[in-house]
């Protein structure tokens, strides 16, 4: 019954998710708001969501681990499994702005949150809206030092003639579905980390997080297959910058987020610092700017062996 309600979640977070990142997109071209900034910030917001439900639901419910980790182990699974398997279908070039911007300010979210909870212990609401604050002031410098003539390609256009009562209706669904998704996501885990003996944080650093990267994880092979550009790394970098600004954050200012669990300092976050610093290194060995599909395998690897050792570890 808890794989079943593992399952079914996932299944209406992706749902919930969809119709949510359309409806705020449609709304957003109604509101005259530009494509660019349409797709830097909506729908960065929306595809957020799904894990950001997750969190607030597992801190209020008493299940503290369940909300960092989430966090923690989607972080890692963007850049092991996600950018691991897509370099592996197709080897990804990586721009300059990269180094300049985007992997900088991953890495100091990534040390701030460390920081905050190591600090403490805990998570507070003044920590929150610290991070959710630096994840504005990195919105309004990524679209500042945007080009004009950028082309964002997941952003549709033909959203923008989509009539307010569809909107409505499409927020209605993904508002529904969103809510009982994470609601049975959280039970589901719960549920599934008692019946196999093991921690809410070690489902949560796993299975949960490579749910939530799921959707990801299609689109980029699907992109991959058809020879197409296969994955933004400045996207995927953005995604986890997010991941700490807005789902940490704002879990964080509406209920303070204790550390239940030690292993999320000494073991899982560690990991995820390791994952953002070691993507510099593999882009700058030959082929350089690019991570190609024996990097990709690499990455891959490294994620197999955090998932053991997570399993494995007492």
């Amino acid at each position: 019954m808890s794989v079943f309600l593992v399952v079914l979640g996932f299944i209406f977070l992706v749902i919930g998710g969809e119709f949510l990142v359309r409806s705020s997109v449609a709304l957003s071209f109604k509101l005259n708001i530009s494509k660019l900034v349409i797709g830097m910030t909506v729908v960065s917001f929306a595809t957020s969501v799904p894990e950001l439900l997750v969190s607030v639901n597992a801190a209020l419910t008493g299940s503290p681990a369940i909300a960092i980790n989430n966090v923690i182990g989607s972080n890692i699974a963007n850049i092991g499994l996600v950018l691991g398997i897509t370099a592996l279908i197709g080897a990804i070039g990586v721009d300059r702005e990269f180094y300049r911007f985007n992997w900088p300010v991953m890495v100091l979210f990534s040390l701030a949150a460390y920081y905050f909870l190591y600090n403490d212990n805990q998570l507070t609401p003044i920590e929150g809206g610290t991070l959710f604050a630096a994840l504005l002031l990195f919105l309004f410098l990524l679209i500042r030092r945007a080009k004009k003539d950028t082309v964002v390609e997941d952003v549709d256009d033909t959203l923008a003639v989509v009539s307010y009562f569809k909107i409505v209706v499409w927020l209605i669904i993904g508002g529904v579905a969103l809510y009982f998704g994470s609601e049975w996501l959280v039970e589901g885990a719960k549920a599934l980390a008692v019946s196999i003996g093991v921690s809410d944080a070690v489902i949560s650093v796993t299975m949960v997080a490579i749910g939530t990267s799921v959707p990801e994880l299609a689109a980029s092979v699907i992109a991959a297959a058809k020879h197409e550009k296969a994955l933004s790394l400045g996207n995927l970098i953005g995604s986890n910058i997010f991941n700490i600004g807005s789902v940490l954050g704002l879990t964080s200012i509406i209920k303070t987020i204790p550390v239940t669990d030690s292993n999320i300092l000494t073991r899982d976050i560690i990991w995820m610092l390791a994952f953002a610093a070691i993507i510099v290194p593999l882009t700058l060995i030959p082929k350089k700017y690019q991570i190609s599909r024996y990097k990709g395998f690499f990455l891959v690897f490294a994620y197999s062996i955090f998932l053991v050792i997570v399993f494995t570890s007492k």
